[in-house]
């Protein structure tokens, strides 16, 4: 009877805490579009007309991110972007979707059903220098969720669910070409928590940091290096290890612009190398607009 009531406070507990992080995360994002909007009309009696919006296109032969490879094979990126007259706040969507389909395992059937890799997140940015930007972004990756047969709730954060997560992000340039970058999952999303002897979960709140700088450049080329790490200061697992903190993201970018019918085209091509994991891959990543 008691462990009964001890789950059903738990649950109250943590619907009341998703109803709050969404409330919060609806009013955060009114007062900075209103902020934004206040800035805009101030600025609108300027003489330099600007473009609040912007839509960019990637084509890649994988996609990865903080170390993973989250979809093997080719990827078609983009991005919607608002940005205010003087560049100090970005609201924007960004969505990826495959060429190829990865095997998800059904868990009625147990069969293996093909997933086309999809994602469509949400992210808003505030820059207060030249060198320090605060950012905060939602991540749906919501892969294969209906091949294993669950039900597909774009806004739901249940932890457990596994393809929703929040992060709280900070960058701060310690030098031009040089960037310290440090993010934090919040309240346990998509399985960043430890499953504790009792059963409880308890989350992770898993920190990553990296710092990445470039380190040559020519007129229309150059080379960037990074190496990045994740722990916690909680459980012994984070969302990105199965043990304790470990270097999980290191490696360089050779950057080129080439030019094509007066158009110039950027073509990144990263070399990453993910310690823990033992994996090291080479994503191409061809800006088109």
């Amino acid at each position: 009877m008691r462990a009964s009531s001890i789950s059903l406070l738990e649950t109250c507990v943590d619907t009341k805490l998703h109803g709050l992080k969404m409330f919060i995360s609806i009013l955060l994002f009114f007062v900075l579009f209103l902020s934004s909007t206040i800035v805009l009309a101030q600025e609108e009696n300027n003489e330099n007309e600007y473009t609040p919006f912007s839509v960019s296109a990637h084509l890649k032969n994988m996609h990865t991110w903080h170390g993973f490879v989250v979809h093997p094979g080719a990827v078609i990126a983009s991005s919607l972007e608002y940005n205010t007259k003087n560049k100090k706040f970005t609201f924007g969507f960004w969505g990826g979707a495959s060429f190829s389909t990865v095997d998800v395992k059904n868990i009625e059937t147990g069969v293996n059903e093909s997933a086309y890799y999809k994602e469509v997140s949400i992210y808003a940015k505030y820059r207060f220098s030249e060198r320090f930007f605060i950012e905060a972004v939602s991540h749906n990756n919501y892969t294969g969720v209906e091949e294993r047969g669950d039900d597909l709730h774009y806004w739901r954060y249940d932890k457990t669910q596994g393809y929703n997560f929040v992060d709280l992000n900070f960058g701060y340039h310690i030098m031009p070409n040089t960037l310290l970058y440090f993010a934090t999952i919040i309240g346990g999303g998509s399985g960043d928590y430890e499953v504790q002897t009792n059963g409880d979960l308890k989350n992770s709140w898993t920190h990553y940091f990296e710092i990445s700088s470039k380190v040559w450049k020519n007129k229309n080329s150059s080379v960037s290096l990074f190496a990045g790490g994740a722990w916690s200061f909680i459980t012994d697992k984070t969302f990105y290890t199965d043990g304790a903190g470990n270097i999980i993201n290191v490696g360089a970018t050779y950057n080129k612009q080439f030019t094509v019918l007066k158009h110039v085209i950027p073509v990144d091509v990263t070399l990453m190398w993910n310690p823990e994991q033992e994996k090291t891959v080479l994503q191409l990543d061809v800006t088109l607009f």
